[in-house]
């Protein structure tokens, strides 16, 4: 199956739409994507679909499917979202040769280079919306977003593969494990949602319709925090005063305590080590060492270690962020509507 994936041929992947029940054309175009395989792909009526082929052993079928019925769930709730079109048979998920796949609509839209404070305070409110339908029940089957998943466990894979250099292993685990604790302390009351998991810039785009997310792919339960931070992820007080701002609009549909924000500089440390552990866990995919040339050397590690010193001290010598107005009571979807996030995708 890997093989497979990593082989994938034009002809296969347009046999694998056509047996799937769309008529296409021959025009397929890879698009930018590392973890995963999509394309672009032309339909003999003139239209587009974004084929999105998983990679094998990432998610099994029912946590994908979990993944494709949230967006159906926010979908129903009118929240823009991107979720995938539904073959013939009613299912969003097909199989070719072992790897699942899923078709989209083509979006089109701008990727934003920096957000005003109008646009800041509307993505807010989305991301509120967001949280509230993914508050009605946990994720049964995608994990949750903690200290093991996304610190232990990644630092584990680096020091039973060996990919540290012995002079920095010890120095690196350490940090780490104390983070983990910080990270532990801080959230222990903290509640889980289901959450985007991803939510920086890039998987945000918008047309004349408004702001929609795109690729729940790393969709988890986790702590609202974390889709707050990635689209204000600003270290200082640029990324304070723009959280402060997305959360004055957040706040008018979710309560979100400002001890929460206690967690952003944990979750960026996290992230760190996670993010060494996913290339290291993809370095056999061709396309991965080139992609990351530096992966592995000395320079590296040293890098990566001095970066997670930092957010240590960055993390010990923090305080709360202040708070730019009293949180207001949570207004309903009822008493707040507004153009530029409320739209049917359908329409």
């Amino acid at each position: 199956m890997t093989s497979s994936f990593y082989n994938l041929t034009t002809d296969a992947i347009l046999s694998a739409v056509d047996d799937a029940g769309f008529e296409t054309t021959g025009h397929c175009l890879a698009l930018n994507s590392l973890e995963n395989r999509v394309y672009d792909i032309k339909l003999e009526d003139g239209s587009h679909v974004i084929a999105k082929f998983y990679r094998p052993n990432r998610w099994s079928q029912e946590q994908i499917q979990e993944e494709h019925d949230f967006l159906f769930e926010l979908q129903s709730e009118e929240i823009p979202v991107c979720a995938p079109l539904q073959f013939k048979n009613g299912n969003s998920l097909n199989e070719r040769d072992g790897i699942l796949f899923a078709l989209w609509p083509r979006t089109g839209g701008r990727m934003p280079d920096e957000f005003s404070d109008d646009e800041l305070r509307q993505l807010g409110r989305l991301i509120a919306r967001i949280h509230n339908i993914g508050a009605r029940e946990p994720a049964q089957n995608r994990i949750s977003m903690n200290e093991q998943t996304f610190g232990l466990n990644p630092l584990n894979y680096l020091l039973d593969g060996d990919f540290l250099p012995p002079h920095v292993a010890s120095r690196y685990e350490a940090l780490v494990i104390e983070i983990c604790e910080i990270y532990a302390s801080l959230s222990s009351d903290v509640p889980y949602v289901r959450i985007h998991g991803d939510a920086h810039g890039g998987n945000l785009l918008r047309d004349d319709r408004g702001w929609f997310f795109l690729d729940f792919d790393d969709f988890v339960n986790g702590p609202p925090v974390q889709d707050i931070w990635l689209l204000a992820g600003q270290q200082g007080l640029e990324g304070m005063r723009n959280r402060s701002i997305l959360l004055e609009g957040y706040r008018q549909f979710r309560s979100f305590p400002d001890s929460w924000l206690s967690l952003v500089e944990p979750l960026r440390a996290l992230r760190f080590v996670h993010y060494a552990s996913w290339i290291a866990r993809r370095i056999e995919d061709p396309a991965f060492p080139a992609a990351f040339p530096h992966f592995g050397t000395e320079d590296y590690w040293e890098n990566e270690l001095n970066d997670l010193q930092e957010q240590l001290r960055i993390i010990k010598e923090g305080s709360l962020e202040p708070q730019a107005t009293p949180e207001p009571a949570a207004a309903s979807e009822e008493e707040l509507t507004n153009k530029d996030f409320f739209w049917d995708w359908e329409d």
